[in-house]
């Protein structure tokens, strides 16, 4: 058996139980502003409170495959991709039910896929912008103010690098976008500059659409 250099087995320490909670942000179509997903804790003593979702660490299981977990459980979603890893809380008195720590994830996904999502399970699956976010169970306030902060920082740089549009779209749609995201942009004229070259143009033009057809763009893969 392993002994460090004071003589101590892994066994002898003091462990503290895994947990894994994920800031789910999203721009609803009806209210485009950046928002999270929340769910309604189970149990007797908190029916009417509202977290992350989140689970503890299974025996033998990745964090990846425990984030893929709790979001089918506690949410029902299917995200694809790898969940992206924001940071880990421990503060050890975070929780009231005994010393754990949080390894918080962030996953950007689009309106489309949150919607069916929020609809079916209503009452128990709610998004709120991020922006209005007080009082959440444990310390997810903070676990939403920096995720929030984390997608804001990637999208001053490119365009839409999580993927909330879809593809094809004009520079108007990726700007509403970046508004809902990061907050008051300044014209469409000096976005539009500032993005291009991490746009390519498709050639073609918006259709179906009032007003002037405009170029439809797709975001640049290097």
């Amino acid at each position: 058996m392993y002994r460090d250099s004071s003589g101590r087995a892994l066994t002898d320490y003091p462990r503290p139980s895994v947990a894994v909670d994920t800031a789910v942000l999203t721009v609803p179509a009806d209210d485009p502003r950046l928002a999270v997903l929340l769910v309604r804790r189970a149990g007797e003593d908190r029916q009417e409170e509202w977290a992350l979702p989140g689970s503890f660490l299974h025996e033998g299981e990745s964090l990846a495959d425990a984030v893929r977990r709790s979001l089918r459980q506690k949410a029902g979603l299917t995200p694809e991709g790898e969940p992206r890893q924001l940071h880990v809380f421990d503060e050890p008195h975070r929780d009231d039910r005994g010393w754990v720590l949080s390894v918080a994830h962030v996953a950007a996904l689009p309106w489309r896929a949150v919607e069916p999502v929020v609809v079916a399970r209503q009452g128990d699956v709610v998004v709120r912008p991020v922006d209005e976010i007080r009082g959440l169970l444990f310390d997810h306030d903070d676990i939403v103010e920096r995720a929030a902060d984390d997608m804001r920082t990637a999208y001053r740089e490119r365009p839409d690098p999580d993927g909330l549009l879809d593809e094809p779209f004009t520079i108007r749609q990726l700007y509403g976008l970046h508004e809902a995201v990061v907050g008051r942009l300044r014209s469409v004229d000096t976005f539009r500059r500032a993005m291009l070259s991490k746009l390519e143009d498709t050639g073609q033009m918006s259709e179906g659409t009032v007003g002037k057809p405009a170029q439809l763009y797709l975001r640049r893969r290097t």
